[in-house]
């Protein structure tokens, strides 16, 4: 394996025509001037193609001020130890890369199988970007504060966490924890509410019912003596943590040690769940009356959280999150019923998809009414099938939204690039360089693979 050795030279690939980039709309390119700098500095040798950073404003010569040299479409693949590119290749480059290069980028082997059954055929190690994970996991202070802060909530509790209703006042990142923790012990009813909601706009009364708040970020006091003088549960972030908060912490990391894995290291999920959502009131807006759009978010992973999170900034009075207890056939129809967008964040395994269905066709014009949003932040193709039963194949910036039955739906490859385009490029660059050069050490070559990277490596290890 000695023959795996560091990498020394680097090709910055163009974005182009690709599966999943059908009329070359994805602009963004993996590396921006100033990460190329830094690989420069490190003493590397880094070719661009030209043009690649130009559809998100950046020139040729502010790549050769980085120290880069610039190469042609028909040079770009052929020579270099790593290619680096964002969205996968198109299946005329593949030819171009010798046996035994290392192309890294979002490959998506599940769902691109032909791609696929050509980069093996050509001998390309392929180390994909969204498969790289974290390690060890890192947890914030902040976010274990609100976890156990919703877990002695959930302790304190008479009757089975089922049968409660949870809602949280406001959305801030100092909940974000909490809503997730939330989530996975399955409530009857999980729901995000506008900081400056009305008692009136409330459904859910009575001492089943949990309202969590940061006093830091809210203070309508009104509205807490509203909800006390009807026995709701009330419970304050802020005073647990001036009370316990550094305790909890430090039993917490005495008594849980790192996870040896943890979420994606390359990645703008939260950035994608806000682009979805944000198209999805769009789309709403553009075909329905004025007004206020209610809505329903499956999941409440990192994607997820995004769009609760451009819920909430789009002014929605009350966002309903559903996990695993809400997205039966016996609940799901009592939230989707009364949603004029609803987004999927659930993830599912690979085992289960195209086998099983949350959003199913059945429930569109008739549960899921005429002029509804269904937002798809998961996506796949017909060998990779997202939950929503209509989606069989993510749709393209070329064909962004179709309809069934008076219901319009979208499901986007790279949903950054609905106004999120620049920021998500240069937070992607920006991670890309941090795999490469710090922790993760990529550019150690394949024989060094950290424990993140190793299960990343999808195609490969092949010789040159």
């Amino acid at each position: 394996m000695d023959e795996f050795i560091k990498f020394k030279s680097i090709a910055l690939a163009k974005e182009c025509i690709s599966p999943e980039n059908p009329g070359g709309l994805e602009k963004r390119v993996a590396l921006v001037p100033a990460d190329v700098k830094r690989l420069v500095e490190h003493g590397l040798q880094l070719f661009f193609e030209e043009g690649c950073g130009q559809g998100i404003g950046y020139q040729d010569q502010e790549y050769l001020d980085a120290g880069g040299i610039q190469q042609s479409a028909d040079q770009i693949y052929c020579n270099s130890d790593l290619i680096i590119k964002f969205k996968g290749p198109s299946l005329e480059s593949i030819p171009q890369m010798k046996p035994g290069t290392t192309l890294f980028c979002m490959a998506h082997f599940h769902s691109f199988p032909q791609r696929a059954a050509l980069l093996k055929a050509a001998r390309i190690n392929v180390i994909a970007m969204e498969a790289i994970l974290e390690s060890p996991k890192i947890i914030s202070d902040q976010i274990i504060l609100s976890k156990r802060f919703v877990e002695e909530v959930i302790h304190m509790q008479q009757v089975p966490y089922r049968e409660l209703h949870l809602g949280f006042l406001g959305y801030h990142d100092n909940m974000v924890g909490g809503i997730r923790r939330a989530g996975n012990r399955r409530p009857n009813t999980l729901t995000i509410y506008q900081s400056d909601i009305d008692f009136e706009e409330l459904r859910h009364l009575g001492p089943d019912n949990l309202y969590l708040y940061d006093s830091r970020e809210f203070n309508n006091q009104q509205l807490l003596e509203q909800l006390s003088s009807h026995k709701c549960q009330l419970h304050d972030l802020a005073k647990f943590v001036d009370q316990r908060g550094k305790q909890v912490v430090e039993e917490y990391r005495n008594g849980h040690p790192p996870f040896h894995f943890g979420g994606r290291r390359i990645q703008c999920l939260h950035e994608t769940g806000m682009a979805g959502a944000r198209y999805g009131f769009k789309l709403f807006n553009e075909n329905s009356k004025p007004g206020q759009a209610r809505a329903s978010v499956l999941g409440y992973g990192n994607v997820g959280m995004g769009a609760i999170h451009e819920c909430y900034r789009q002014g929605v009075r009350a966002t309903h999150v559903l996990g695993a207890s809400n997205t039966t056939p016996e609940r799901i129809s009592e939230f989707i019923s009364r949603s004029d967008v609803i987004i999927n964040g659930a993830e599912q395994p690979t085992q289960l998809r195209g086998v099983n269905y949350l959003i199913k066709r059945e429930y569109i014009g008739s549960t899921i009414k005429p002029g509804s949003v269904v937002i798809d932040l998961i996506g796949g193709s017909s060998s990779n099938r997202s939950p929503v039963e209509d989606v069989i194949e993510c749709t393209y910036l070329t064909d962004p939204h179709f309809e069934r039955n008076g219901v319009t739906f979208s499901s986007l490859w790279g949903w950054p690039l609905m106004g999120m385009m620049e920021e998500s490029a240069v937070k992607y660059s920006d991670q890309i360089v941090d795999v490469l050069l710090k922790k993760e050490r990529l550019i150690d070559g394949l024989f060094h693979l950290a424990p993140g990277i190793e299960q990343a490596l999808v195609c490969g290890p092949y010789q040159s």
